[in-house]
């Protein structure tokens, strides 16, 4: 490529001129191409470890005028052809021009002027991603695209200098990080190591410091480990390492590709050696940090932070800490952690402004909200920007778009957007024909409290308890603020952890846990919501249909229409919103839960809250955020109780118990009232808490738990433990525990106090920290998910057993290809988005679906029948025939089946399949409508329209086409049956195949025969069995047209064609009748013979391919005697046999036909074509080739500039 113009010194060191003019000299570096030596080597080397250019751009052209000993570099060049384009566009345009000039400064001035105008207009066509990037960078990304053979898709993310330990030995080298591979190339003195890893097949992330590898990362895949040391900034690299493995596990779970934001600010420079995919992973990591800080929505992106004070008027102090400006939030975290949080929503300011500064007090700004409060920051480093910053952000959102939100921008994957926004009046007028209208009691206030308004007021202890936690909390608000703007300090968890009020409950949940901002931010949207959901039909809805009883139905609240049918809105409606998780079990208890103490729309801003940010993942299919969790709490358990972790994991017990726990927060294993206050926690502290309760559960039952001898002896003593820990303080009617009925035994256990409990787990494992979990889980997440991926292997593999000849092991090897190549497609694009082709309510191998470019590379690299250049054809119709439904995607399952009848099948079988293969629609795809009877080849299905043909099933089809009416579970039971129903399907069902798709059968044959060792006598069996079969055709046309009247004369001589000029000397054969079949037959073969000669390939193969024609020619004449041949027919040749086939027709005959039977047996005729199509094939070879395939390419790029340098020589 040009480069621009750089002053070079030393021109001809560890360089070798190759050629020169007056003006321009073209230059290789040392130690590349042919020979170098030892200073080939050592340059090389140098190459590598000081990371220069020539290692990717081995050639340059300098331009030198005269005797000035000044040379500048214009251009540099990757391989010879590319720096050759350069040398002969310099030679051609600028040579003659050059000559014109007296002055040689006048020569270097036009030069580097020319080369930058060249350069500028490339740079025109530059996306502005690259133009962000500085040169280094850019330079960085081209060697990597070099090396690894990566496409432009592929994204560099960042490179370091580190070491690679193979053995014993580093090996020094370079580290690239890209969204997809972690790559590392090393030299060193000859020694090449190239290393791909792709991020999805990495299944643990580890930094360690040993005595053989100090201070190193290490990176797990399935089958070895990989160590890399010497970094500059070893926590710098691991982080970027974290992140991109975080971003394909994510890709693994939801099959979404990575998306880089382009709507990060531009820098005010260029930074130096970062790019722009760089800034946005780290603007991405501290948006996490924030929003999962101040339990903000997914959408909310951190403008920028400051160092600055707060004045606290509670604690009369000024507070030191961070404040944070989003898009819609000013927050505010002290350095001292619980000291004190603060978060305004913009909506609720209403005035920001600077005050005056002292020494006691510089640089403040004040905020004043709409509920009177004000907030005083001090110690701003700059005010004025950040004042200025905030008041863009109140003018962007102004109080009309948080009164009349567009429903449709909520976050999570929403299958919602473009609801429309009811008005008040026609909301008012139509209340009766809504699900949801604000008449509703449940719209109002929790079910606790409708049910609890009649009950007499009590006086007891307990009562008067509860009211002094309500006057504590009243004290608070009045010191503190009530609502979203209140100070939260460690007054305020200690209040939590006395217990919330009922009364207040339902409040601080939303307060706490977020959603109270998203619910003022979506004003109308759970109403419109329901009224889209309800009614609909789905797997989720019956699902929650199935559910809704069981959920608490020990409360009289769920035991009445009333309950049950606000449980059922907010379910369903969170469905329709997310349909990535739809439903869950588990989800109804923790919802009933939360409808006891807040209103519909309430709670269902809760669930979201808990489903997509406070429990992430926890409630997909599955499950993956439980089984994530649950690892965290083993490596926990390990840690703080290593004793009771080794005893447990011999029993097992760990996994199994804690699953329920997390799933609903102790919701379903502890009686409701002491659950109750934990989940009180939980939307406080997050995660950590039930992480602590259940260790402190553990440890309470740790001498208990030592003694047990098997699983069920502990899960009983955890069971019966947590049946008994009790509320004490409760003022609600005692609800009975069902758990704790069924297995109570004799003598019940001593009771065990809920705030005991609390208390116990903050005193003893307090110390957890919410941003270790974080990475603990990030760790887990790796194992987890690749857990999960291993079973869906197995689980396809056992599926797939009965229904192909493939061994387990090919199996696997085959599943790992088909979804690397959909997991390909994520990122490197392809005709259908990655979505479409990814449905996870589909078993595990009908899931990953590829398209038709995928699979034609897959049969390229896998496929038996080798054709050369017709092999992307074959390819082509292979898809369209297994492509039973036509949407242009086939999944794992009809892949293998059509892998397995040519590996596997007898012959009888590959030849139904080659046949097939050439009939339409598969052939001719806009004949689909017109011959359907081919659409089905591999499936024991019948073709369509044979089950009207079957006497036994034909009038219970007529009986069902007579229904109309809402299909019953019987008639789908009865329509599995019919599909499982095995029916064979015999060869006289496959329709006669026409001449001119015969034509594109012997065309096929001819081609796979080309690398087979027999070559020869292959093609001689094939060019008898083409012409017999022609013989047969012409015979079966003549017995079809006996009944018509036969005018004498009227049967036309025509001549036939000869086989390719390039040898007019060879005998050719022709037929009186339908010659032009048998001319068609041969240009066909012959077109197949060329195609199959590589353009790249010398003598040898052209020799070879002569051969083969003389061979076939010699054999078509000598094998077409027959006595009906005309009076009138010759064996021609040369000009004459031209001209005579240019009069020919060359329209196939459309009476002309044979049957598949008439194939076969032709076949069987030829010994070396049975044992051809008998011969079993082996995959193995193939698929280590296909897994070779990019090491292969990148061999194949780097040799060619030696073979160019040899044929230049």
């Amino acid at each position: 490529m040009w480069t621009t113009p750089e002053e070079v010194s030393l021109a001809n060191a560890l360089w070798v001129s190759e050629r020169a003019n007056p003006f321009f000299t073209l230059q290789r570096r040392k130690g590349h191409g042919r020979g170098g030596g030892i200073t080939g080597l050592l340059v090389g080397t140098l190459d590598v470890v000081l990371d220069s250019s020539a290692r990717v751009a081995p050639y340059r052209i300098l331009l030198q005028t005269g005797d000035s000993q000044v040379y500048w570099s214009i251009a540099c060049g990757c391989s010879r052809k590319e720096i050759t384009t350069h040398w002969e566009w310099l030679e051609t345009n600028l040579l003659q021009t050059l000559s014109i000039f007296d002055n040689d400064e006048d020569i270097t001035t036009f030069v580097k002027g020319k080369i930058s105008g060249i350069i500028a207009e490339e740079n025109k066509s530059r996306q502005s991603q690259e133009e962000e990037d500085s040169g280094k960078f850019r330079e960085a990304e081209l060697k990597m695209r070099k090396l690894f053979g990566m496409p432009e898709e592929e994204k560099l993310v960042n490179y370091y200098s580190c070491s690679y330990w193979k053995g014993r030995v580093p090996r020094q080298g370079w580290l690239y990080l890209t969204v997809n591979h972690l790559c590392f190339y090393s030299f060193l003195l000859g020694k090449e190591v190239t290393l791909v890893i792709q991020w999805t097949e990495v299944t643990q992330l580890e930094k360690n410091a040993t005595l053989l590898f100090p201070e190193s990362v290490c990176v797990s895949t399935r089958n070895t480990e990989h160590f890399f040391s010497m970094f500059l900034n070893i926590n710098d690299t691991f982080k970027l390492m974290e992140q991109l493995a975080n971003i394909a596990m994510r890709q693994l779970l939801d099959n979404e590709g990575f998306a880089a934001d382009h709507s990060l600010p531009k820098p005010c420079k260029t930074l130096k050696n970062v790019s722009a995919l760089k800034r946005d992973l780290d603007a991405r990591a501290k948006n996490e940090r924030y929003r999962a800080l101040f339990r903000l929505t997914q959408d909310e992106r951190l403008d920028g932070h400051t160092d600055c004070t707060l004045w606290t008027p509670f604690a009369k102090m000024h507070v030191v800490g961070q404040l944070f400006v989003s898009t819609n939030y000013i927050c505010f975290a002290s350095r001292e952690e619980d000291l004190c949080n603060l978060i305004i929503p913009l909506r609720e300011v209403s005035i920001v402004e600077k005050a005056d500064s002292s020494s006691v007090l510089p640089c403040p700004v004040s905020i004043s909200t709409k509920n009177k409060m004000t907030f005083l920051f001090a110690n701003l480093k700059d005010r004025d920007f950040l004042v200025q910053r905030i008041s863009d952000f109140l003018q962007r959102t102004p109080d009309r778009l948080w009164n009349d939100t567009n429903h449709s921008t909520l976050t999570g994957n929403s299958a919602s957007s473009g609801l429309p926004s009811s008005s008040s009046g026609a909301a008012s007028s139509s209340q009766g024909l809504r699900h949801y209208h604000p008449d509703l009691p449940t719209a109002t206030q929790g079910l606790l409290h409708i049910y609890q308004k009649d009950a007499p007021e009590d006086l007891g202890p307990k009562a008067t308890k509860e009211k002094m936690k309500e006057e504590s909390w009243n004290i608070h608000f009045f010191e503190f603020g009530r609502g979203v703007c209140m100070y939260r300090t460690s007054k305020t968890r200690e209040l939590v952890l006395n217990g919330i009020p009922e009364i207040l409950r339902g409040e601080l949940w939303m307060l706490f846990s977020g959603a109270q901002n998203e619910m003022a931010s979506h004003p109308g949207y759970y109403g419109d919501l329901v009224e889209q959901a309800m009614g609909r039909c789905s797997l989720a809805t019956e699902e929650i249909e199935r559910d809704l009883h069981r959920s608490m139905p020990e409360h009289r609240a769920f035991q009445n229409e009333m309950g049950i049918a606000a449980l059922r809105r907010v379910l369903t409606a969170y469905a329709h919103r997310n349909p990535g998780i739809g439903y869950c079990q588990a989800m109804n208890i923790v919802t009933s839960v939360l409808l006891l103490y807040c209103t519909e729309e309430e709670a269902f801003w809760l669930l979201v809250a808990l489903c997509e940010r406070m429990l992430p993942d926890y409630y997909n299919t599955r499950v993956v955020g439980a089984l994530v969790d649950q690892g965290v709490f083993e490596e926990l358990t390990r840690a703080c109780l290593p004793l009771l972790y080794e005893h447990m994991q011999d029993l097992g017990v760990i996994s199994t118990i804690s699953l329920s726990w997390f799933l609903t927060l102790f919701l379903s294993v502890m009686p409701f009232d002491s659950a109750v206050l934990l989940v009180d926690c939980f939307f406080y502290e997050g995660i950590k808490v039930i992480f602590q309760v259940a260790l402190a559960v553990l440890h309470d039952n740790m001498e208990a738990l030592l003694a047990c001898s098997d699983e069920g002896e502990a899960m009983t003593i955890l069971g019966r433990y947590l049946d008994n820990v009790v509320n004490k303080q409760t003022v609600s009617p005692p609800i009975p525990h069902l758990h704790a009925l069924l297995t109570s035994g004799d003598e019940p256990p001593p009771e065990i106090d809920v705030f005991e409990l609390i208390k116990s787990s903050y005193e003893k494992f307090g110390s957890l920290r919410s941003d270790v979990i974080e990475q603990m889980r990030f760790k887990q997440r790796l194992k987890v998910i690749q857990s999960l991926e291993d079973t869906a292997k197995r689980s396809v593999v056992r599926a797939m057993m009965t229904e192909s000849a493939f061994s387990i092991e090919e199996l696997e090897e085959l599943y790992c290809l088909f979804k690397a190549k959909h997991i390909m497609s994520c990122y490197w694009g392809a005709s259908s988005s990655a979505a479409d082709r990814h449905d996870p309510s589909l078993p595990y191998l009908e899931q990953y679906r590829i398209d038709l470019g995928q699979f034609c590379q897959l049969f390229g690299a896998l496929g038996p029948w080798e054709c050369g250049t017709h092999t992307a054809t074959l390819a082509a119709r292979l898809f369209r025939l297994l492509d039973q439904n036509k949407d242009g995607l086939i999944n794992f399952k009809e892949f293998v089946t059509g892998l397995s009848g040519m590996y596997h099948g007898d012959m009888t079988d590959k030849l139904k399949l080659l046949y097939k293969l050439h009939l339409p629609p598969v052939l001719c795809p806009e004949e689909a409508e017109s011959a359907l009877e081919a659409a089905q080849f591999f499936t024991e299905d019948s073709p369509p329209g044979e089950e009207m043909k079957d006497g036994a099933d034909g009038s219970a089809d007529g009986d069902e086409k007579k229904e109309d009416k809402v299909k019953d579970y019987r008639y789908y039971l009865r329509m599995w049956a019919k599909e499982t129903e095995p029916k064979k399907e015999t060869i006289k069902d496959l329709p006669r195949m026409s001449q001119e798709h015969f034509i594109e059968l012997c065309k096929t044959l001819y081609n796979m025969f080309s690398v087979e060792p027999l070559e020869q006598e292959l093609y001689h069996a094939i060019a008898t069995v083409a012409s017999l079969l022609l013989r047969i055709g012409e015979v079966g046309k003549k017995f079809s047209s006996n009944n018509n009247t036969v005018k004498k004369g009227e049967t036309a001589k025509a001549p036939a064609a000869p086989l390719p000029a390039a040898k007019p000397e060879k005998e050719e054969w022709s037929l009186g009748e339908g010659a032009s079949g048998h001319a068609q037959v041969c240009r066909a073969l012959a077109e197949a013979q060329l195609e199959t000669t590589p353009p790249q390939q010398a003598s040898d193969e052209e020799a070879k391919d002569d051969t083969s024609v003389s061979s076939y020619s010699v054999v078509s004449a000598g094998s077409l005697q027959c006595e009906d041949i005309a009076d009138d027919t010759v064996l021609i040749g040369g000009e004459e046999a031209e001209q005579r086939r240019r009069r020919s027709s060359t329209v196939p005959d459309a009476d002309w036909s044979i049957t598949f039977e008439q194939v076969l047996a032709s076949m069987l005729t030829e010994p070396p074509l049975v044992d051809y199509f008998e011969r079993k094939g082996d995959i193995q070879a193939k698929m280590a080739a296909c897994k070779a395939q990019r090491k292969v390419e990148r061999q194949t790029s780097s040799s060619s500039d030696h073979e160019l340098a040899q044929h230049s020589v």
